[in-house]
């Protein structure tokens, strides 16, 4: 990386926007931004839940990519908020697909951070004829060693004040199994426990997310839009993300030939780095950029650097 690290590109304002219903009761946000006739690229988002951010779609040189924009099933502003029925990694896939043929788009660039990088893995081994080119960042593929590093206590080794506040809204009988105990808090008819449960739930990330740290909010204050994000990332760890136990490294060997770049932060405790260098060994046309001094984070400042670099280097791959 060079001194002086990379910033986003100026703010820009999506040039279409639109809904999709997608079947089961779901609709979807979605957004296009930069030139029409640019590079088109998918932006994946977090969580899952979170829902994407304007602060992403300066990820993107609007002169020369055609982005789109989508809240998953759910999240954000797509609806119903929060709504777990018809909502799996499979679902989500197609969702993509859907996407793609509305807009007309032969093949594009597909862009995923933390969940977002399952999501893109996944639809590149389903769909690799579709996919230009990967740029992934903190990358999580759902194996059970993942799950029990952020969810089962692991990651609360280094973290034990975090790790005690995440678990305040449980009963000790309730902590052996912290997930399953929270999906039954945020399907509580009280309430103040679906607020509680949430606040916990998405603070115990937000704590871990950067290496400067922040607040998360305090217990009992979750808005909608929190419980919303938390039941569908609760939802989705509890069944495993709908994936066989090593799914997306095991088929790794299907995007052979799709060129990408791995940005992995060397001190992501959400996702460590262990993943990252696994499906680095396993997608030989994967190369890892591993950022010292970073967490996990599109916006820290070498992670970023990264991202912008490797957008900015398959601008002008060709379909």
């Amino acid at each position: 990386m060079s001194d002086t690290p990379r910033q986003p590109y100026p703010a820009i304002e999506p040039y279409r926007t639109g809904r999709l219903a997608v079947g089961d009761g779901h609709e979807l946000h979605w957004e296009l931004c930069g030139d029409p006739a640019g590079l088109p690229a998918v932006f994946l988002h977090g969580g899952p839940g979170s829902g994407f951010m304007s602060q992403h779609r300066r990820l993107f040189d609007p002169a020369r990519y055609n982005v789109l924009l989508f809240d998953q099933r759910g999240s954000g502003r797509s609806t119903p908020s929060g709504g777990l029925d018809a909502n799996t990694t499979h679902h989500l896939v197609a969702d993509m697909e859907r996407l793609r043929t509305m807009l007309g788009i032969p093949s594009w660039l597909v862009f995923g951070g933390s969940w977002g990088a399952t999501l893109a893995l996944a639809y590149a081994e389903a769909h690799p004829e579709r996919v230009r080119a990967l740029v992934l960042r903190g990358v999580f593929t759902g194996r059970q060693v993942e799950i029990d590093w952020f969810y089962g206590g692991r990651a609360g080794l280094l973290f034990s004040d975090h790790w005690a506040e995440f678990l305040a809204p449980l009963t000790e009988a309730e902590r052996g199994d912290p997930v399953a105990a929270f999906h039954r808090r945020l399907a509580d008819p009280e309430p103040r426990i679906r607020a509680e449960a949430a606040a916990a739930w998405a603070g115990w990330e937000r704590r871990l997310v950067t290496l400067r740290g922040g607040p998360a909010r305090p217990a009992g204050s979750a808005g909608p839009g929190t419980i919303a994000f938390a039941r569908i990332e609760n939802h989705f760890v509890r069944h495993r993300l709908w994936l066989e136990e090593g799914q997306l490294l095991a088929r790794a060997d299907r995007l052979r030939g799709i060129p990408g770049v791995i940005v992995q932060g060397r001190f992501d405790v959400v996702t460590p780095p262990a993943t990252a260098h696994a499906l680095a060994r396993a997608w030989p046309d994967g190369e890892l950029r591993l950022v010292e001094g970073a967490g996990h984070a599109f916006a820290e400042p070498g992670i970023l650097h990264e991202l912008l670099a490797a957008t900015d280097r398959f601008a002008t791959v060709a379909g």
